[in-house]
């Protein structure tokens, strides 16, 4: 069976918010850096290390915020953000621009998966995920098939 989905258009806010939630799941760490920094405070007293580690986190934030802001004005980068249609088997995902272009993702590209309340998020790599909301699937039970092809795949539980 193939799922075919409607058209859909990744909206550039979407892609930001996502990718930076991703970043701050997978580099969790860099909080413990600037607790790091904060702890100076016990070698010093001053309240220049909280300043200096919240500055330096906030520097962090905004370069992935630059960079993925970033990624949605890049030409190369524009199929992301068109309305693509997407047609999804045990073989691959098939990413269609129109009837006649197209592009396949196999599923040993897709890294992790995560089912939201709205939406499956297939992530192919930091900065790169299939945004695949539930009202694109013309019916319930596409969506369940999605949902056992990726239980199959165990790219979720």
């Amino acid at each position: 069976m193939i799922v075919k989905t409607k058209k859909y258009q990744l909206p550039t806010g979407t892609y930001i918010k996502l990718g930076l939630v991703n970043v701050i799941k997978e580099q969790w760490w860099v909080i413990l850096i600037a607790l790091a920094i904060c702890a100076g405070y016990f070698w010093i007293p001053s309240i220049w290390w909280f300043i200096g580690a919240l500055i330096a986190y906030g520097l962090y934030v905004l370069f992935w915020v630059i960079q993925f802001a970033g990624v949605t004005q890049m030409e190369q980068n524009k199929t992301i953000f068109e309305r693509l249609a997407y047609e999804i088997d045990s073989r691959q995902i098939l990413m269609k621009l129109n009837p006649k272009q197209g592009m396949p993702i196999q599923w040993n590209m897709i890294k992790r998966v995560e089912v939201k309340k709205d939406a499956f998020i297939l992530y192919l790599s930091k900065a790169q995920f299939i945004h695949l909301p539930f009202r694109i699937f013309n019916s319930d039970n596409e969506r369940k098939f999605m949902e056992t092809i990726l239980k199959r795949k165990e790219l979720i539980k």
